[in-house]
């Protein structure tokens, strides 16, 4: 879980159930004044992402958004990020999604207009054309309803893309839940399909059938067909058990499964599978298989199967980075999007037949973010006549987002764009740290404090993230900046079960949440405790869903931390397993059912330890979370409360895994810092 998975039920709740001790205004630096935190949020509101990034099929011209609270505005530019122009969009609602038309200087852009919160009212959306030459835009088509995922046909006849008619949350299960009320499993399932539209005009058509929630399409080369990952609706609980279909690219046309992975043999059987591509010359599609814990957290082995179907191939056994994103070069050669350690790489994979793909170049490592919207590590490409050019949106603990474009050379391309040029970090230095513990080899982050002095003692704070199939990768907008700004050390560890190290490493995991993971933390613990002044009693963690768990479960296991700060965690997996509306992902962790092995689940259940928990905690969790729903916030916090440990829950109304709202998440960062410095500093 970059969430795990879980729904928020029960009537609206008070935003606040009790607050954060108040921060003394103490004369030790380390203490954050209500003035600096401030300071620190309104430097934060100030940062302008780029949440989608596209190069022309030629390379001629270059577009991105840029997206800062509710507004966006599209630019376009050449290849370098010159001659910028700012394109708008009539409709006054969000850019979404970028595609250029093959062979053709023609943009097509979805638009999403402003969500509401009650998730009562149908999304609206639209698709524009946009000539790049004259920028002017024209409508395509009005949606009623959740889009995504935009593809043109080969021939730039049409405009293919994912959709919800009628829609009324995010077809995403970060996204707010719809209110739990009334009778209970008869509602109208919201089941996402695969549309098209004529660049003619006309309104949508719907292909796929309405017994299939479609998650990821592709096009094949010739046009024809759709090779798309599906299952039967709810499409929020069944991704982690979704199957590979080929369809013809007509309505009404029976899908085909290709693979099943709960049915194959290998080792693909059991796990998830994402990101399906047609081999170029449409006999084969290739996709990622792997445990994974979150849909569009992508991670694995790299597969293929012959599009009549057969037993999937596992291209890259044994590599020891984790491939994210993929596209054909040509034929024979893979450009690949992958996680090593803690970074981003880009490398280049030679297929050997039907049989595996070798890397055979690493065109360079970026310790950072990439990604152009699309997926995962997505970059934009674009070949002519030889040349490769590539783009991507950037950003890393020391870089502001800014969109990076060029050809595909042995370095990086550099910043193309100067939008949060003006912007100034105000927190301490980074490295990258590594360690091993228990047969595996273990990598994490390191932040220094800000204004660090080696004379000093400074108190850490683990950072533990989301997943667990998931890596901490350096980022401008990680809310660990912030500890290390108020005079902490921070550590973001990847430990077993992330990506990074390989299949086998991310895999680690499996019946052992709490366990392995955990003592590899402690390891890493240990292991910057000799490489820099922190001291081993002034220890905190915090952490937001797999890490909100782990901030709940490792007290019951350890006493090094002194504080913790617990987002969006699971207490106790049994009754989690019958309140989350997302079952289906625990399998694959926890071997079976709970109803088949209780005792699983029961293992890793903070509730079943708690009264070796003497750790004060700050709880905060959305009150529509279908990730991690609030009850498993309830149940540890009741816990604490019952046994006389200092604690406080904060609940937020009417916000889901992902706290959109951003007074929310400042309030959430301003009850951190008080938390920790209260007990880590002021009262240690």
């Amino acid at each position: 879980m970059n969430a795990l998975a879980c729904r928020a039920i029960g009537p609206m709740l008070a935003v606040a159930l009790a607050f954060a001790p108040t921060v003394r205004a103490a004369a030790d630096p380390h203490v954050a004044t209500e003035s600096q935190i401030e300071q620190i949020l309104a430097q934060r509101e100030q940062v302008q992402e780029i949440p989608a990034v596209a190069l022309s099929h030629d390379g001629h011209y270059l577009a991105w958004v840029v997206s800062h609270h509710d507004d966006t505005r599209l630019q376009l530019a050449n290849p370098v990020g010159q001659s910028v122009r700012t394109v708008a969009i009539p409709d006054h609602c969000k850019e979404e999604d970028l595609r250029w038309a093959p062979g053709a200087d023609t943009l097509a852009v979805l638009t999403r207009c402003k969500v509401d919160p009650s998730n009562t009212k149908p999304i609206h959306g639209a698709i524009w054309l946009l000539d790049a030459a004259s920028g002017q835009p024209r409508k395509l088509a009005d949606l009623e309803g959740f889009a995504q995922g935009m593809q043109w046909s080969t021939d730039g006849n049409r405009i293919m893309f994912l959709y919800v008619p009628g829609a009324t949350r995010l077809a995403e299960a970060t996204a707010s839940g719809n209110p739990r009320v009334g009778e209970i499993g008869v509602e109208n399932e919201q089941v996402q399909r695969v549309a098209t539209v004529a660049i003619s005009g006309g309104a949508p058509q719907v292909l796929t059938p309405d017994g299939l929630f479609v998650y990821e399409f592709r096009l094949s080369p010739t046009g024809d067909r759709i090779a798309f990952t599906a299952a039967p609706p709810p499409g929020d609980d069944n991704w982690w058990t979704a199957t590979l279909y080929l369809q013809q690219a007509t309505a009404g046309a029976q899908p085909k499964e290709i693979v099943d992975p709960a049915a194959t043999t290998g080792p693909l059987r059991g796990l998830q599978i994402a990101l399906p591509r047609w081999s170029p010359s449409g006999a084969r599609i290739f996709f990622i298989g792997g445990l994974m814990s979150d849909r569009g957290a992508t991670g694995g082995d790299i597969y293929s199967v012959s599009a009549n179907g057969g037993t999937p191939v596992d291209m890259t056994a044994g590599v020891h980075v984790t491939p994210s994103w993929f596209t054909f070069m040509d034929p024979g050669t893979l450009l690949v999007s992958q996680i090593a350690g803690g970074s981003a790489q880009l490398a280049e994979y030679a297929i050997n037949g039907s049989a595996s793909a070798a890397q055979t170049k690493t065109w360079f490592t970026v310790p950072g973010v990439i990604g152009d919207g699309r997926a995962a590590l997505a970059i934009s490409v674009a070949q002519d006549r030889g040349t490769t050019r590539i783009a991507y949106a950037q950003n890393a603990f020391d870089q502001p987002p800014e969109v990076h474009a060029g050809l595909l050379v042995a370095t990086p391309p550099s910043a193309v764009t100067s939008i949060n040029a003006a912007l100034k970090s105000s927190w301490g230095q980074s490295r990258s740290v590594e360690w091993n513990n228990g047969g595996f080899h273990v990598q994490g982050w390191l932040l220094y404090p800000a204004n660090y002095d080696p004379h000093k003692k400074y108190p850490l704070i683990v950072y533990v993230h989301g997943g667990p199939s998931s890596a901490t990768l350096p980022s401008w907008s990680n809310n660990a900046t912030a500890y290390s700004t108020f005079g902490y050390f921070v550590l973001l560890p990847n430990p077993r079960g992330s990506f990074g190290q390989g299949e086998p490493y991310a895999q680690a995991i499996r019946n052992e949440m709490g366990y392995g993971d955990l003592r590899d933390i402690l390891a890493g613990v240990d292991t910057v405790e000799k490489l820099a002044p922190i001291d081993d009693h002034h220890l905190g963690l915090t952490g937001w869903s797999y890490g909100g768990f782990m901030s709940m479960f490792a007290p019951t296991q350890t006493n090094r931390f002194r504080a913790v700060v617990a987002g969006a965690g699971i207490s106790d997996w049994q009754s989690y397993y019958g309140e989350n509306q997302i079952d289906k992902w625990m399998i694959p962790f926890f071997g079976a059912s709970l109803y088949d092995d209780p005792a699983a689940y029961a293992k890793s259940s903070a509730i079943d330890y708690i009264k070796h928990d003497h750790t004060p905690a700050l709880i905060v969790v959305g009150e529509r979370d279908e990730e991690c729903p609030a009850p498993q916030s309830f149940e540890y916090w009741h816990a604490l409360k019952t046994l006389g440990v200092p604690t406080t829950l904060v609940v937020y109304a009417n916000q889901g895994h992902h706290i959109a709202d951003p007074a929310d998440q400042r309030d959430i960062l301003r009850r951190s810092l008080a938390w920790f410095d209260h007990y880590l500093i002021a009262n240690p």
